[in-house]
């Protein structure tokens, strides 16, 4: 309901029935972007940072002179929001908006393809990603621009996608945008991002953040076993010797467990 009321409203929802005869006689559907106050949002934010503007050439010259050109990450938790943002969003209101799509359809092959033709091409306006997919280990300085349709609990899983655009040759000041539903169960769940966050920064602080600043006893502290580590290992081995299984015996039966 926070993103789009087709996400609850099925075929198989008991009032189903009863909404489409409404929006029937009010000659609306479903699908249309009044009922989704996020598509809304989205298409007046990506306006604003000068995608997806008017096709004539006089109103598109007058719109860049006022905002420069961006390109933007969308990042959504669920591929049904993605389909949702394609089909009543940029397919029917933005159809000059150029995009590309990774989610967890794609093969990994198609996914550096895809990472690799965003970055080279400055006409591809959009990239829409799901948080699961596109948050870790992509390098995605094509964008300046990051979209939260949907917010993970893990504020850590944010903050990688996040980073997608903050890597090693971005050249631009990237901006990020969250959509969130005000009085709704998005705003618990920043909440408890926040918590999350503050918790994580108090328990790791400057002090403990890095070896750096582990004074030399410490540091040879976590190679050193005490006297109870040692009677375990010293258990450990005679359990093994008993067994016949010693280290050298399971060294010798790798390349099996490789075969």
């Amino acid at each position: 309901v926070c993103n789009h009321p087709k996400l609850v409203l099925t075929p198989q929802h008991p009032l189903y029935e009863h909404v489409m005869q409404q929006l029937e006689a009010e000659k609306s559907s479903l699908s249309d972007i009044k009922h989704a106050a996020k598509l809304i949002a989205l298409k007046q934010l990506l306006l604003d940072c000068g995608i997806g503007g008017s096709t004539d050439a006089e109103d598109v010259t007058e719109t860049r002179c006022i905002v420069s050109q961006h390109r933007a990450l969308i990042f959504c938790q669920l591929k049904a929001t993605l389909n949702i943002l394609e089909s009543d969003l940029l397919k029917t209101h933005l159809p000059n908006v150029t995009y590309l799509r990774l989610d967890g359809s794609v093969s990994a092959n198609e996914r550096h393809k895809i990472v690799t033709a965003f970055n080279n091409d400055p006409s591809i306006d959009l990239l829409l990603l799901t948080t699961q997919i596109g948050g870790l280990g992509l390098n995605l300085t094509g964008a300046d621009t990051v979209i939260f349709v949907e917010h993970d609990w893990s504020p850590m899983k944010d903050l990688q996608a996040m980073d997608r655009a903050h890597r090693i040759g971005q050249k631009k000041v990237v901006n990020v945008y969250r959509l969130i539903t005000r009085a709704t169960l998005e705003q618990k769940i920043m909440g408890l991002q926040a918590f999350k966050l503050k918790t994580a920064n108090t328990v790791i602080t400057a002090e403990n953040s890095s070896l750096i600043t582990m004074s030399t006893d410490k540091l040879l502290d976590l190679f050193t076993l005490n006297s109870n580590d040692r009677q375990d290992k010293k258990d450990m081995g005679g359990e093994s010797s008993k067994s016949g299984n010693s280290i050298n015996d399971y060294m010798k039966s790798l390349p099996e467990l490789w075969d």
